[in-house]
C-alpha cells in the first residue's frame, strides 16, 4: 500500500472511530510506528486530522480526552524516568502541590519512605498513593470530581488553592509548545491548573515528549510560566534549546 492510500484509510478510521492510535495503526498496516507518525504528521499538516498524545483525532474534536487508564499506559517507561528525575526537585521538609496527571501520580508513587513533606493535591489517584505514607502530611482539595481524570474542579478547588503558598507545584499537561503554551481538553481542569501555578513559588512541569506540539481546547498558561520542564530524550535538542531560550530550564531524563 502506498502512503497516500494508507493515509486515506487512516483518515477513514479516525472519522469512524473518533480517534486512531499509533500502535494499532502500525499493526493494522504492518508498518513501523515511525511510518505511522509520519502519516499522521502529513494529515495534520493538511488540516485533516489533529495529532494528540499517542495518535490523532478528526479535526473538530479537540475536546476529545482519553480515559485515565488509557493515558497511563502510554509512554510508561518515559513517565517513570520523568518521575524519578523529579524527586531531585522535592524541597527538604517543605510543601508541594501535586497536580492531577498520570506522570504526577507516578511521582507520588515514587516518593521515598523517609520523605517528610506537606503535600496538597486535588487528584484522587495521587491522594490514594500517599494516604498511608508515614512522612507525608496530606491535604486533599475538594470539589466536583471529573470521572475522566479523577480530579476535583470548580469553585471549591479554586478557592482552596487561592489560600495556599507552596514551595513547588509539580504540574501536568496534555500539550505543550512555545507557540500554543500549556493546554488541556477541559476548561474546568484548565482553571484549576492555572490556580495551582499561581499558588506555588516554583513550577516544575512533568510532561513526556509525546505531548510536545500538541494543542488542546483549553489553554492555562505559557511555557514561560514554567521554571523547569522535566521530559524524556524524545524531545530533540533543538526543541529543548528553543524552550530554554524562553527562560525555562529543560531536563531530558
Amino acid at each position: 500500500m502506498y502512503a497516500p492510500e494508507r493515509q486515506q484509510e487512516i483518515l477513514r478510521l479516525a472519522q469512524e472511530g473518533g480517534r486512531v492510535d499509533v500502535l494499532s495503526l502500525a499493526e493494522e498496516f504492518q508498518v513501523t510506528a515511525e511510518t505511522v507518525r509520519r502519516d499522521l504528521k502529513a494529515l495534520d499538516r493538511a488540516g485533516l486530522l489533529r495529532r494528540v498524545h499517542g495518535g490523532a483525532i478528526p479535526v473538530g474534536r479537540l475536546d476529545f480526552e482519553p480515559d485515565l487508564a488509557e493515558r497511563d499506559a502510554v509512554a510508561a517507561d518515559e513517565k517513570d524516568r520523568i518521575a524519578r528525575a523529579a524527586l531531585a526537585e522535592l524541597p527538604a521538609d517543605g510543601n508541594v502541590i501535586i497536580d492531577a496527571g498520570t506522570t504526577t501520580a507516578r511521582l507520588a508513587a515514587a516518593l521515598p519512605v523517609d520523605a517528610a513533606l506537606t503535600v496538597v493535591t486535588h487528584a484522587l489517584p495521587v491522594a490514594a498513593r500517599l494516604a498511608d505514607h508515614p512522612g507525608i502530611a496530606l491535604h486533599l482539595v475538594g470539589g466536583r470530581v471529573r470521572h475522566r481524570t479523577r480530579a476535583a474542579v470548580d469553585a471549591w478547588a479554586l478557592g482552596s488553592y487561592a489560600e495556599i503558598s507552596a514551595d513547588v507545584v509539580f504540574l501536568a499537561t496534555n500539550g505543550f509548545a512555545p507557540d500554543s503554551g500549556l493546554t488541556t481538553p477541559d476548561l474546568a481542569e484548565a482553571a484549576v491548573k492555572r490556580a495551582v501555578v499561581k499558588a506555588a513559588r516554583r513550577v516544575v512541569l512533568l510532561a513526556d515528549s509525546g505531548k510536545f506540539g500538541q494543542r488542546h481546547f483549553a489553554r492555562f498558561g505559557d511555557l514561560t510560566d514554567v521554571d523547569l520542564l522535566i521530559t524524556d530524550t524524545g524531545l530533540g535538542p533543538d526543541d529543548a534549546r528553543a524552550i530554554e531560550s524562553g527562560g525555562t530550564e529543560v531536563v531530558r531524563a
